[in-house]
């Protein structure tokens, strides 16, 4: 027990301090200035908002509808590329280790609330929602609806992403008056997306990270190919249940150890007391 609370702490510990390198430009929340450096040519493997004041790299979902959004689109092979690699060598393990929000979900969950357990089934096809996020929404949306101009804009980001509001929407309103003047429906609709959001946190494990996320779905599709897996020893397993109870992503990692939904957090491994389970490159 003691050895697997630790083994979480360390993992809590690199998500805070990579959530604090990728927005190490802390005077922007001061300035209310937006980082415009070098670094925001590239982009972080987990998701973390552009327009956070502290943010010195930009968000791959974010990038990539910039550039299909643009008056001629073109295909970002760049941030595909990147993402891919990240996905051939880690599949979710990103999701587990260096998502910031993922983090600020799992702490929400620690809020002594009553919990819920979605049913199976209903849980099952609401899983399919981020797809729909990843492919019809950041590609398939910013790709065909257009303004007269051939204009498109990232939906994702302006219209659903909670982590916008939060690191960027929030922040940029309180620093800056003209943006408080200007703040209309747009920024009341997401706010209240942000709050469900929070909300939901607390009493379901990872919500944001299950049913919406678009990052996470693209990384799922590595999971089975990816060069980083998860084992387990048939001959050790007893199949006591323990791995599928602590699984904060509902899965049973004794019947499918790299199913898609797998953040790869580790904890399975750490619980399990016949070591039958492992990571493996």
């Amino acid at each position: 027990m003691k050895s697997r609370k630790r083994k979480k702490g360390i993992r809590k510990t690199i998500q805070s301090l990579w959530g604090l390198v990728t927005n190490a430009h802390l005077i922007g929340f001061i300035t209310g200035r937006i980082y415009q450096g070098p670094l925001k040519r590239f982009c972080v493997p987990g998701m973390n908002c552009y327009a956070c004041p502290a943010a010195i790299m930009s968000c791959p979902i974010g990038a990539m509808q910039a550039v299909l959004s643009q008056k001629k689109a073109k295909s970002s092979f760049y941030v595909i590329g990147f993402l891919s690699f990240i996905g051939v060598l880690f599949g979710r393990f990103i999701c587990g280790w260096l998502c910031l929000f993922g983090l600020i979900q799992e702490l929400l969950y620690m809020i002594p609330v009553p919990k819920v357990t979605v049913k199976d089934q209903i849980d099952r096809i609401l899983r399919f929602a981020k797809y729909f996020f990843l492919f019809g929404v950041c590609i398939l949306a910013v790709v065909f609806i257009r303004d007269q101009f051939g204009l498109s804009v990232p939906y994702f980001c302006k219209f659903i992403c909670p982590i916008g509001m939060l690191e960027g929407g929030i922040p940029l309103l309180m620093l800056n008056k003209a943006m408080r003047a200007a703040a209309g429906l747009l920024y009341i609709w997401k706010l209240l997306l942000l709050i469900m959001i929070v909300v939901l946190s607390m009493i379901i494990n990872r919500p944001f990270c299950k049913y919406i996320c678009p990052l996470g779905a693209f990384y799922s599709l590595f999971q089975k190919v990816s060069f980083l897996k998860i084992t387990i020893d048939r001959d050790a397993c007893v199949n006591c249940g323990d791995c599928a109870k602590i699984c904060k992503m509902q899965v049973n990692p004794a019947n499918n150890p790299n199913s898609m939904e797998c953040i790869r957090c580790g904890e399975c491994i750490s619980t399990c007391h016949k070591g039958a389970l492992r990571f493996k490159i």
